[in-house]
C-alpha cells in the first residue's frame, strides 16, 4: 500500500466519501454513493485500479454497471478525501485492513461488513475501537444484495453510532436515491443482528438443500431470531433494534435467495455437494465465534451449535435436525 504524504483527523485533499475495499459490496455502495456526491473508491490491487479507472466498471465483480462520473478509483491511500471512510471489507480482514492503513484521526470509520472476529469475538466497531480508538466507529448493515444497490434498486439500511449527532451527519451522507438510511445508537444489537442472521442462512440453506421444506426453513428463520435476541440482549442491545432493519429485514432477506452466499453455502452443505473456497462465507467463521461468546455468556444458542457441526463436518444435516427436534419440550 502507498502511504506516502497521507492526510489524517479533518484535513484532506477535498470532502468526500471513500469506500475501503472493492469488492461487489464496496463498489456498490460507491457506485450509489457517486450519484450524489464525489466518492474515491480504494483496491490494493494495481492492477485492479488500472482496469478500473480505464473500463469504469469493475469487470469481476459488477461487470454490468457502469462507474457513475463522480466515482474515482484510487490506490494510493493518500488520494482520500477527508469526509467518512466506510469499510467494506470481510470481518475477518478487518483488523488486517486497519493494520495497514494510516491514522485517519477522528475522521468516521464505517464498518459495512457483519460478524465477530473469530480469533477475538469482537464485533466490528470493537475491532475499530481498539484499532483506532481517536476514530468515530459506526456500522452500516441491513438487509442488501450488492447487485441491488449497484442497479439502484431500492432498500433501507441501519446505521449505527454511539454519538447521534455525529450519525445525524453520517445518516445525510450516507443516504442516496435508492438507500434510505435509518439512524440507530443501538450499536450491540446492529452488529449482532448482522452477524447472527449469516448463521442463520446457513441452516436455512442446509435445510433447503437437504430437502427438508419451507416450512422448516421458516421454524430455523424463527427460533433462530430467538438466539438472535438472547444474545443481543445479554449484550446490552434494545429489542426494537431486533425486530428492525439489521435484525429481522436481514435475516429474512439471507435465508430466502440463493443472492445470499451464506445461503448457497448452506445449500452445498445440505446437497453435499462441493462450495467454491474462493467465495467469502462470513457466516462460517462467525459461526464459531458466536458459539465461543455464547459459552462465556451460558447463553443456549442450539442452531447455531447445530450449524458450527455441520461446518466442521461433526454433523449431517439429518443429524442435526434430529438433535434440535429432540430438544426438551418448551413454552415458546
Amino acid at each position: 500500500m502507498t502511504s506516502q504524504n497521507t492526510t489524517t483527523g479533518s484535513e484532506g485533499t477535498d470532502s468526500g466519501i471513500s469506500v475501503i475495499g472493492a469488492g461487489a459490496f464496496g463498489t456498490a455502495l460507491a457506485i450509489s454513493l457517486a450519484h450524489k456526491a464525489r466518492v474515491t473508491l480504494w483496491a490494493r490491487d494495481p492492477a485492479q485500479v488500472s482496469a478500473m479507472t480505464k473500463d469504469r466498471v469493475n469487470a469481476n465483480r459488477l461487470p454490468d454497471i457502469a462507474f457513475p462520473d463522480n466515482l474515482v478509483v484510487a490506490e494510493n491511500v493518500a488520494d482520500l478525501p477527508c469526509g467518512p471512510i466506510l469499510l467494506a471489507v470481510p470481518m475477518q480482514k478487518l483488523r488486517d485492513a486497519l493494520s495497514d492503513l494510516p491514522d485517519f484521526g477522528d475522521r468516521p470509520l464505517v464498518a459495512c461488513c457483519k460478524g465477530l472476529e473469530l480469533t477475538s469475538s469482537l464485533s466490528p466497531t470493537q475491532v475499530i475501537n481498539e484499532m483506532r480508538p481517536d476514530a468515530i466507529a459506526a456500522i452500516l448493515t441491513g438487509p442488501s444484495f450488492a447487485p441491488d444497490i449497484a442497479r439502484g434498486l431500492p432498500t433501507a439500511l441501519t446505521l449505527a453510532c454511539a454519538d447521534d449527532d455525529k450519525g445525524k451527519a453520517l445518516q445525510k451522507q450516507l443516504t442516496t436515491a435508492n438507500i434510505r438510511v435509518y439512524r440507530s445508537t443501538d450499536i450491540p444489537g446492529a452488529e449482532i443482528g448482522g452477524a447472527v442472521k449469516n448463521v442463520m442462512a446457513i441452516a436455512c440453506g442446509a435445510a433447503i438443500g437437504a430437502g427438508l421444506g419451507d416450512s422448516a426453513r421458516a421454524a430455523l428463520m424463527t427460533r433462530g431470531f430467538a438466539e438472535m435476541q438472547r444474545m443481543a440482549l445479554a449484550l446490552g442491545a434494545q429489542s426494537d433494534t431486533l425486530a428492525g432493519l439489521s435484525g429481522f429485514g436481514d435475516l429474512t432477506l439471507t435465508c430466502t435467495s440463493d443472492l445470499s452466499r451464506n445461503f448457497r453455502y448452506g445449500l452445498a452443505i445440505g446437497r453435499e455437494t462441493g462450495f467454491d473456497p474462493d467465495i467469502t462465507v462470513e457466516g462460517a467463521a462467525t459461526a464459531r465465534a458466536l458459539q465461543l461468546k455464547a459459552t462465556e455468556l451460558h447463553i443456549e444458542m442450539p442452531i447455531t451449535d447445530a450449524v458450527v457441526g455441520l461446518i466442521n463436518k461433526k454433523l449431517d444435516v439429518g443429524r442435526a435436525m434430529a438433535l434440535l427436534l429432540s430438544r426438551p419440550l418448551r413454552e415458546e
